[in-house]
């Protein structure tokens, strides 16, 4: 019962690609140890990521009442259309710091922008880690000066793995078209694999491109994306303080402007191109979910809107229990149903159905005979696909999840120390 969407297919796609966020023409980063993250020196967590051309600025961010310092400066900066380069930190969120961590966040800024000569309000802020923590900006200070930009895979790379904070490995990945004889690039990161439940975006997760597009048009694509794609993932329920994705575009493919006059179908082909970046690296986040040993794939179909089925989607692969019978491998399907069935969502379920691979276990509201050890085997292997009609619409959605085990526990229980 899986089922792939189709999208355009006017782009080649490069998961994992090490050049990530600097494939893209004009982008350069770099990154160092300054003594933020605790696991001790050789650990990459202060980076710079910049343009060489001022770039259109977009981004979406934690809708949560808690916002860290950075969230509320760069809410200012893309709201302006604007932006040029990004400085950023893991270790240490600068979250619930009060109007200190807001001014920790404008030196951040100002010592980005007197090494890139750039002008600070065209400088993003991002942080990550440990909430309720002060910036040690003397450590900011002296890293920002250690930083050397480059280009290429290895600084790619070195930028990826520097916002890294519980994650097990880096999320990068590329896509590439033509355009009218020229060659274009979207490069994306991100990081995330604890307190995940977006609303608006995800941990953090900067996308880059060559392509010229105006700000209203990359706000409006980002947007809607996000909703899709990285509002679509869960490994434990918990929205962060910090939640960013961040857009860049500088243009420098030497295309026409997408959002004043471009070709409509240009203008899909790049949107289905970030769609398959943003994609791509909001399933690396759930698969790399905190002690995750299986990714979840959650399709609902025939809901009665696609806010009720993404809606049923989220509560699905966000159910303790659902995630605890996947990393069981017992194919519970009682817990999927009364999921759907507190998510909000309008359904008769006596004419629902759900699989697990391609395994029916109930249709039209009736349990179905299977083979135990079948319906064991789909829940066996990284990728585990369950799928729910609730017979009530025409929408549909897909989100991901994570099974739960004891290792999550145990990184949450010891994150400070």
């Amino acid at each position: 019962m899986r089922k792939e969407k189709i999208y355009s297919s006017d782009f080649d796609f490069m998961p994992n690609h090490p050049a990530g966020v600097l494939a893209p023409k004009g982008f350069q980063a770099g990154a160092t140890y300054c003594g933020l993250k605790t696991y001790g020196p050789g650990k990459l967590d202060l980076g710079l990521l910049v343009s060489s051309a001022s770039c259109s600025a977009a981004g979406v961010y934690t809708q949560s009442l808690v916002k860290a310092a950075p969230v509320l400066l760069d809410s200012e900066i893309t709201g302006q259309g604007t932006a040029q380069a990004i400085i950023f930190n893991a270790g240490i969120a600068n979250a619930c710091t009060g109007e200190q961590g807001y001014y920790d966040a404008q030196e951040m800024q100002r010592l980005a922008g007197q090494k890139l000569g750039i002008s600070p309000d065209h400088i993003l802020v991002t942080s990550t880690g440990v909430i309720g923590h002060m910036l040690p900006m003397e450590k900011i200070r002296a890293g920002v000066e250690a930083i050397t930009l480059t280009e290429g895979e290895a600084a790619g790379t070195q930028a990826s793995f520097c916002i890294m904070t519980t994650d097990t490995r880096p999320k990068r990945a590329v896509a590439r078209f033509q355009w009218d004889g020229k060659v274009c690039f979207i490069g994306g990161m991100c990081k995330g694999a604890g307190m995940i439940h977006p609303n608006m975006a995800t941990m953090l997760c900067y996308l880059t491109t060559d392509v010229a597009a105006t700000p209203n048009f990359l706000q409006s694509v980002l947007s809607e994306l996000a909703q899709e794609t990285f509002n679509m993932i869960t490994v434990d329920g918990d929205t962060s303080t910090n939640d960013t994705v961040l857009l860049l575009a500088n243009g420098l493919s030497g295309t026409p402007e997408l959002g004043n006059g471009a070709p409509p179908e240009k203008e899909q082909v790049f949107k289905d191109a970030l769609r398959e970046v943003m994609i791509y690296l909001a399933k690396e986040i759930a698969r790399d979910g905190e002690g995750a040993t299986k990714l979840m794939e959650v399709w609902v179909r025939g809901a009665a809107s696609i806010k009720e089925a993404r809606l049923t989607v989220r509560t699905i692969a966000g159910s303790m229990l659902t995630k605890s019978a996947v990393y069981g491998g017992d194919p519970n399907w009682g817990r999927i149903l009364a999921a759907a069935g507190r998510s909000g969502a309008n359904f008769d379920p006596t004419k629902s159905d759900i699989y697990i691979g391609d395994v029916p276990l109930m249709l039209a509201g009736t349990p179905q005979p299977f083979e135990k050890s079948q319906a064991q085997a789909a829940l066996t292997g990284p990728e585990v696909y369950i799928t729910v009609d609730l017979h009530a619409g025409d929408a549909e959605a897909v989100g991901w999840g994570c099974d739960l085990t004891q290792e999550y526990v145990v990184i949450n229980s010891e994150y400070e120390t």
